[in-house]
């Protein structure tokens, strides 16, 4: 029973991620397929094409409203993520790690919307929140890569060294008891992988130890390179959160300036 609902877990997860990843290549998809024909001319040719121009530019029907729609989806993503790390209410509430993936997928989504609300021409103060925005989001990624190289709980909690030995011993007494297999044996090459488990083990067998073998060997490499990983997300932290405040602030006076000036437009033509 758990290694069936294991295996149904890792199938959801694995489901939301590929999931995710169409929602953000179809939306990517259909709005350059939709806008090619317009995103690819001079800026100063654009507003020939007068019904793209309408439609598609930062203030059109179309590109302001992404504009609007990608801002909200990357400030949910960001706030989200950090209410579920930070906040005692929802520290208990599903697995980090999941948290961290739709954190990622929201602000990749909202980025590609942001993208195309400035129809690929950037200059001024909104180039600076720009590229905030994409230092960001590569190193977002980057910084789920090294969060996945620390051991946690399944809660999400960052696992102390004792725990992480505690769970090598384990896994390699559970390889010795049930299996005859010893995990400083399989590592001597004395003899190779398939004969030592092959000759020992039945088919089902076989698979199960080599699970555990490969969970061992991905917990002892862990804890060779913890500190490393460690200070590694500690200098992370340094560059992603700036940038990602500076990006924040940006929006925020470019949403400023942008209504501001649209209340003064509406005065005029009154």
């Amino acid at each position: 029973m758990f290694y069936f609902a294991k295996s149904m877990t890792r199938f959801i997860h694995r489901t939301s991620i590929v999931f995710y990843s169409l929602i953000v290549l179809i939306t990517f998809t259909v709005l350059f397929g939709y806008g090619y024909s317009y995103y690819q001319l001079p800026l100063e040719h654009r507003y020939d094409n007068q019904v793209l121009y309408n439609l598609l530019n930062p203030n059109g029907s179309i590109g302001h409203w992404l504009g609007i729609i990608g801002t909200v989806l990357i400030l949910i993503g960001q706030f989200i993520y950090m209410a579920r790390k930070r906040i005692k209410l929802f520290m208990e509430i599903g697995i980090l790690k999941y948290w961290l993936e739709f954190h990622i997928f929201l602000c990749t989504w909202g980025t590609v919307m942001v993208l195309f609300h400035t129809t690929f021409k950037f200059g001024g103060i909104v180039s600076i929140g720009w590229w905030s925005l994409v230092i960001v989001w590569i190193s977002g990624v980057i910084g789920r890569f090294i969060y996945l190289q620390i051991p946690r709980s399944m809660e999400g909690r960052e696992l102390s060294l004792k725990e992480v030995q505690e769970q090598k011993e384990s896994i390699e007494k559970e390889l010795k008891t049930k299996y005859g297999v010893s995990f400083l044996e399989f590592n001597s090459h004395k003899v190779s992988e398939n004969k030592l488990l092959a000759d020992r083990l039945s088919r089902n067998e076989y698979h199960k130890a080599r699970q555990l073998i490969k969970t061992e060997s991905r917990i002892v490499k862990r804890m060779e390179r913890l500190d490393y990983w460690h200070n590694l997300l500690k200098y992370w932290h340094y560059a992603h959160l700036p940038f990602a405040l500076i990006m924040i602030i940006i929006m925020l006076i470019h949403v400023i300036v942008v209504l501001y000036f649209a209340q003064i437009l509406s005065l005029w033509t009154k």
